[in-house]
């Protein structure tokens, strides 16, 4: 039994559990918006990129609905197809110095990343976000022991397509077992569904609930210690 904020779990997570709920013990987390909060890193990063190309720069809040979608879609609504990969450009200059750092793990996020592990859960991250970019990240906030793989774009815009990416993951683990993706914007969802996995919301990043349960959500979940109920059941 484990507590957390006065509330009384009363299953025991153990690597002896058996799962009744069909998800099996492979889950695929999506990184922005749901293991760290990138705000700040690529908002700034993308208020480099406006500057850069004499382009009205946005407030920080105007621009978090770019968290999580490829970004060259992002830049294409800000400055146009035309302009979005040389946008790209001058965030990656910024965010491959320093907005990469500017970064922080979810409060729960890493409870729960134990947990899961102590219960013998296969943990793998699938993020539309360069898998260079992504191993930096996990490795500086010591979270790399958590998780058997990163899957992640390439540099050249190559599984920027979260169902694309979870292809690949899927095959490149050849996992038999059903498995899991979580994640908060309707990409994961989409991207899951596509390729015959449950798919787990979160509200505490980027998502809304109407926007994850309207893409198909199995589950939708407000604080990460909420995932060891769904996925323990």
């Amino acid at each position: 039994m484990f507590i957390i904020e006065g509330e009384s779990l009363t299953k025991a997570y153990s690597s002896d559990a058996v799962l009744t709920n069909g998800i099996g013990k492979t889950v695929f987390f999506d990184l922005d918006g749901t293991l760290t909060d990138p705000k700040v890193g690529i908002t700034t990063c993308i208020q480099f990129a406006l500057e850069k190309l004499n382009v009205e720069v946005l407030a920080k809040n105007e621009l978090t609905w770019c968290i999580g979608p490829p970004l060259l879609e992002s830049f294409s609504v800000l400055v146009g197809k035309q302009h979005s990969e040389q946008a790209l450009v001058f965030f990656r200059e910024r965010f491959s110095d320093i907005g990469w750092k500017e970064n922080t793990p979810y409060p729960g996020i890493e409870y729960t990343l134990v947990r899961l592990c102590e219960a013998g859960f296969h943990l793998h991250i699938a993020t539309s976000k360069p898998h260079v970019f992504a191993k930096k990240i996990i490795e500086h906030f010591q979270m790399s022991q958590y998780f058997g793989a990163i899957y992640g774009a390439e540099l050249d815009g190559t599984r920027t397509d979260k169902s694309v990416l979870l292809r690949f993951a899927l095959s490149d683990t050849q996992v038999e077992e059903n498995t899991t993706m979580v994640g908060d914007r309707k990409h994961d969802i989409i991207g899951a569904l596509a390729n015959g996995m449950h798919a787990i919301g979160v509200t505490y990043g980027y998502g809304s609930r109407q926007e994850l349960l309207q893409a198909g959500a199995t589950t939708v979940v407000n604080r990460p210690v909420e995932l060891l109920s769904v996925l323990f059941t």
